[in-house]
């Protein structure tokens, strides 16, 4: 199982529905399976995230977030991990908003 714990990811790739910026950071902290995640940037003031990671490293999460315009959102999220040459992680997600237009879209995250 990939530990998340500590690990820092930018986004790299992000469908045109999603509200993800390149400047938008993630920084991860995980316990046992749990992981949890704060993440912020250009496009969102505020996010959390609070996922379990499966034994091929994936993680299943729901996610909110305050956007810049002030409103509150939410969405649910499947991660699925891929180890780069370079021992970093690149996370590939499928997420769907369970607020707003309810719309799905992927992204793709880069360790840092």
């Amino acid at each position: 199982m990939i530990n998340y714990n500590g690990k820092r990811f930018r986004v790299k790739q992000n469908s045109d529905n999603g509200e993800l910026s390149s400047d938008t950071i993630f920084e991860y902290a995980q316990q046992n399976n749990m992981v949890f995640c704060l993440y912020k940037g250009e496009t969102v003031q505020k996010g959390q995230l609070l996922g379990i990671v499966n034994s091929d490293g994936s993680i299943n999460m729901a996610y909110q977030q305050i956007n810049q315009k002030g409103e509150l959102l939410t969405g649910t999220c499947v991660s699925k991990p891929e180890v780069m040459k370079n021992g970093k992680i690149r996370l590939y997600e499928s997420w769907k908003w369970t607020s707003g237009d309810y719309t799905e879209g992927s992204s793709i995250l880069e360790e840092i």
